[in-house]
């Protein structure tokens, strides 16, 4: 993934979170309440926010250093948000339980990515 690519779907990824966060406390907050999922709804949201911050300092770093970790982390945090909050966002809005079983798998992903992130600070900072 190249520096502009990472940056761009940050951009993007950041302004998904307001918008879908938006949308949770006003279109869904019916649903979300009759079907008691607003704190996994939330959850989402900060969880897809935290990691688009993440993979922008990473997209910015780039303008620092190069170290193949990086584009690691990268990919972890983009496939984490993705795989976590997507599959908490379809959880809430389909009631689809299954779904929370493939939750962890993002979350995996995420962790990935703070490792990387860490290894290529450490290997190259």
């Amino acid at each position: 993934m190249t520096q502009k690519t990472i940056l761009l779907i940050a951009s993007a990824l950041g302004a998904l979170s307001v918008m879908i966060g938006a949308f949770g406390a006003h279109a869904l907050s019916s649903l979300l309440q009759a079907s008691n999922r607003v704190d996994t709804f939330e959850t989402a949201v900060k969880y897809q926010m935290y990691h688009t911050l993440a993979l922008l300092a990473v997209g910015l770093l780039l303008f620092r250093v190069e170290h193949p970790a990086l584009q690691v982390a990268a990919w972890a945090f983009f496939i984490g948000i993705l795989i976590f909050s997507g599959s908490l966002y379809t959880l809430c809005l389909t009631g689809i339980t299954w779904l929370g079983a493939i939750t962890p798998i993002g979350g995996t992903a995420l962790i990935v990515g703070w490792a990387a992130l860490f290894y290529a600070i450490l290997k190259t900072l």
